[in-house]
């Protein structure tokens, strides 16, 4: 796990919100290289970067887990003849869902080596994420984590997919999606900004409606691996993307 932060950038773009992994069990130097196995160097890095967020007036969202790799590993282990995986394996699996709940009272817990408060009581952490990108039914509901922490906001990473149940609404403050909405690549320039526009405004609606919740877009862009990729389509989409947002948000919209 490696952690490159320019805080260079605070003064250049107005940088204020900040979102970062708070999990990595597997890749180069992990937080945690098995159940309850952390690196304490590493959780250390996390302890600085939130640290200076801090000294820098940032504020930070910190993302527990994604949780598809934990789900398949631990099937794999048990049941390495199994092929057909699913991602809701991570919700039925009570030894996995155990791990989960580990990690979060453990980094909620973290006393932080610089600072010396405790994760869950710093006002610098804005909010935790629950899971990268859960697209599956049975989402969390996030009452594990506030049954240790009730000061921060929670919110799930969404990809903007829509769901049938509504069951693991209640705990959530705020949702964050995760990805930008990717119109068809066939499609032309001025399609595809329409489409921007019908999934933008079909998100305001709901969220008003039915999530009566704010919302977030948080990754947004275009891929230069896109055929056709050029950095002028490039600007023209993100800056529909926040005009968008703006002025929904100058309307009192649910953006924030």
């Amino acid at each position: 796990m490696m952690f490159a932060v320019d805080y260079s950038t605070r003064n250049k773009t107005g940088l204020n919100v900040a979102r970062i992994w708070a999990f990595d069990d597997g890749d180069h130097k992990p937080l945690q290289s098995s159940p309850g196995s952390y690196n304490e160097e590493v959780i250390k890095g996390l302890d600085f970067v939130i640290a200076k967020a801090q000294k820098l007036g940032i504020y930070m969202i910190l993302r527990k887990a994604k949780y598809v790799e934990w789900a398949n590993q631990h099937y794999h282990n048990i049941n390495p003849n199994i092929r057909n995986l699913t991602e809701d394996d991570f919700f039925i699996d009570s030894l996995t869902k155990k791990y989960y709940k580990n990690h979060v009272k453990a980094v909620l817990t973290r006393n932080n080596t610089i600072t010396r408060v405790v994760y869950k009581d710093d006002p610098t952490i804005l909010a935790w994420e629950l899971m990268s990108e859960p697209h599956c039914p049975s989402d969390p509901t996030g009452s594990n984590l506030q049954s240790i922490d009730n000061k921060h906001l929670l919110e799930i990473g969404l990809e903007g997919f829509y769901r049938e149940s509504r069951q693991y609404l209640g705990n959530i403050s705020i949702f964050v999606f995760l990805q930008s909405p990717l119109p068809s690549t066939n499609k032309t320039e001025a399609e595809q900004l329409a489409f921007v526009d019908k999934w933008i405004e079909s998100h305001v609606l709901d969220s008003n409606a039915v999530l009566e919740k704010p919302i977030v877009i948080s990754e947004f862009g275009k891929s230069y691996k896109l055929e056709g990729y050029n950095l002028d389509k490039r600007n023209k989409y993100s800056q529909k993307i926040y005009d968008d947002v703006y002025n929904s948000a100058k309307l009192g919209g649910p953006f924030v």
